[in-house]
């Protein structure tokens, strides 16, 4: 895995508000997407999760909006692994949403962790897993949380 992976988005209609902007719930979509493409790349498919009977719960989901993405606009989201236990049992994700001019326009920050989806309980993921947050695109700023006690 490269030390950035970003998806280009182009804005359509149906993702505009009746403020001729980008709707604040299509941040939170195009941010799950790319999460989504990053993790089926790396073979962490919607079939591979229904084998390991596991899945991503998030816990908190962020918006931080600068500038506006009108529908003219092409975008460039990101993906950066920000913070994570050792064993990737939780972990914090960023999104960035660049303009095609390299404007910043929004930050989406998320915590998470895996769910067994059999127990319905958090549980440590599958080797397979870990393997590729080890390999996650991570920032200057990536930081190991220890968990408490």
């Amino acid at each position: 895995m490269s030390s950035r992976y970003s998806q280009t988005i182009q804005i359509r209609w149906a993702d505009i508000d009746a403020n001729r902007h980008l709707r604040h719930s299509a941040y939170y979509d195009f941010g799950a997407t790319v999460r989504m493409m990053i993790l089926s790349e790396n073979g962490l498919t919607t079939e591979k999760l229904e084998e390991l009977k596991m899945g991503p719960v998030l816990f908190r989901e962020e918006a931080i909006f600068k500038r506006e993405i009108l529908l003219e606009d092409v975008i460039t989201v990101d993906v950066e692994l920000v913070k994570a236990t050792p064993d990737y049992g939780r972990w914090s994700i960023r999104h960035n949403f660049h303009k095609a001019d390299g404007t910043l326009a929004a930050i989406i920050n998320i915590d998470a962790a895996w769910i067994d989806m059999v127990k319905r309980k958090l549980t440590v993921p599958d080797p397979f897993i870990q393997k590729i947050y080890e390999n996650f695109p991570k920032p200057a700023d990536f930081e190991w949380v220890v968990k408490k006690a």
